[in-house]
């Protein structure tokens, strides 16, 4: 007898569908297939293990009741739920925060992350090195703007102001890096 449920061998948006009509089974299978994704995207930009799992259980309750109105046109499940995990933590960390990080603080902030480091007793350690990783196979410009932006909690306008560039710039790196790394976890899933 197996272990795993029919659900859990169902393609994304099969499991998508079920979950729409509250489907048990299919919410068990969806946390199960994307929790490692989903967490470790969570603690790669909080830096906080108890901050991470919170964002990870949001972003998970905010999938199962948005799940009438995915659109794979628009992305795969992957992609839409990463991005709902992205915003929450990113939401996280600009509550936590009183106060901008200043140009110091965000440089240690760049360095440390693109070095693969994260503030001790952070937790999550396999999914930041994983990050981290991804991270360092960008070129440093898109790198640098994605660690701006995801987990220094800076807007667009905010990274091309820090950066000295044109919005439009600052926009494609942070899309294009954000993509490269995107594709890489889901190559590594497949």
């Amino acid at each position: 007898m197996s272990v795993y449920s029919l659900a859990d061998r169902a393609p994304d948006a099969a499991l998508m569908s079920a979950l729409a009509v509250d489907d048990e089974a299919a919410a068990v299978a969806f946390v199960r297939r994307f929790q490692g994704p989903v967490f470790g995207l969570a603690v790669s930009i909080t830096h906080d293990r108890a901050l991470a799992e919170d964002v990870a259980q949001e972003a998970f309750l905010r999938a199962w009741r948005a799940a009438g109105n995915y659109d794979a046109r628009r992305g795969s499940v992957l992609t839409w739920l990463l991005t709902i995990t992205r915003n929450l933590a990113i939401d996280a960390i600009r509550a936590r925060r009183s106060f901008p990080l200043e140009s110091g603080e965000l440089e240690v902030l760049i360095t440390t992350t693109l070095a693969g480091g994260a503030p001790d007793g952070s937790g999550g350690r396999v999914e930041a090195m994983a990050a981290a990783e991804r991270l360092a196979q960008l070129p440093v410009e898109q790198a640098r703007a994605v660690v701006l932006a995801v987990i220094g909690g800076r807007t667009v306008t905010e990274v091309a102001e820090y950066e000295g560039i044109p919005l439009g710039t600052a926009k494609t790196r942070i899309r294009t890096g954000l993509r490269r790394m995107r594709l890489a976890m889901e190559a590594e899933r497949d």
